[in-house]
């Protein structure tokens, strides 16, 4: 059902895009300028590239990360506590109605956790050894509810969505930018000149950074419903916990850059850098628990 949705959200911004160009006349504004580009096809190659990665990065998901991360999946418990993370995401998972993710332990000394795969009956979902030894049990069972709940919103699914729309138009844009400006400014007759790619590396580059922010936005709010499923899971009391002991911690994160944006903790920053971060700050997350109409524990 979701590479259902990914497919016909692709098929449905081919169609939107399109038909706005027609409308607005797009096609014979780029026309009397000299600009003899077929708009369409354009369109179609942004889109083939622009999703292409971005569901070939989430089909892999969880193949990549295991090896990457080093992650040691729980298949037969060897101890106590491997016995409690399974039975703790097992209860969640079924409270959350979806299937069992399959349970890993990678070795960091951050305390984090991160869920991933792209489909929510067939998820990973892994701990690291710093969480494990840092945090109380029951602010553990909080950081999994968090992610069981990423799993159970199909996070990673609409996240690569997300992804494959601004992928899509910051290669479309920036190659009509280019073409504009080669055709228009420096009066290239056919073909494309230098300026074309020059034009189009620099305006993929300022466009790329305006998508980051608006994929990190979407990141932000997102992080929101996953605390607010965690407490629904564990507790509002142990999520608040968690999330102050997270803010105590100051271990850089070791998550690749692939799936940070799924981790519990997000880093910290201030600024202008602030508006590329997948996290909110941490004190915002507390702030949004504790003024939540619901009753958690």
């Amino acid at each position: 059902m979701r590479i259902l949705l990914f497919v016909a959200t692709n098929a449905a911004i081919l169609v939107v895009i399109s038909i706005v160009f027609r409308v607005f006349g797009f096609d014979g504004i780029l026309a009397e300028n000299g600009v003899d580009l077929n708009l369409q096809a354009l369109l179609l190659m942004s889109a083939v590239i622009g999703f292409g990665g971005s569901f070939i990065s989430l089909a892999i998901s969880k193949w990549s990360v295991k090896r990457s991360m080093g992650v040691k999946l729980i298949t037969e418990p060897g101890n106590d506590t491997e016995r409690w993370l399974l039975s703790v995401v097992t209860r969640q998972a079924q409270a959350a109605g979806i299937g069992m993710p399959e349970v890993g332990i990678f070795d960091s000394p951050q305390p984090n956790a991160f869920a991933t795969g792209m489909n929510k009956n067939n998820a990973l979902v892994a701990v690291s050894t710093g969480l494990l030894n840092g945090m109380s049990r029951d602010e553990v069972e909080a950081v999994l509810g968090h992610e069981v709940s990423h799993v159970a919103n199909g996070d990673m699914v609409t996240m690569g969505l997300l992804q494959g729309v601004v992928n899509t138009f910051v290669i479309f844009l920036s190659r009509i930018i280019g073409f504009v400006v080669d055709r228009v400014v420096f009066k290239t007759q056919r073909g494309t000149g230098p300026a074309y790619f020059i034009v189009s590396i620099v305006a993929q580059i300022f466009l790329s950074i305006i998508a980051s922010m608006i994929v990190a936005w979407f990141s932000r709010r997102r992080e929101f419903r996953a605390d607010a499923g965690a407490a629904g899971l564990a507790g509002r009391g142990k999520m608040i916990s968690a999330l102050r002991r997270l803010n105590a911690d100051q271990t850089p994160s070791a998550l690749p850059r692939q799936i940070a944006a799924f981790g519990i903790s997000g880093g910290k920053s201030q600024g202008l850098r602030s508006l590329f971060m997948s996290h909110p700050p941490i004190e915002d997350r507390i702030a949004a628990l504790e003024a939540a109409p619901f009753n958690t524990g």
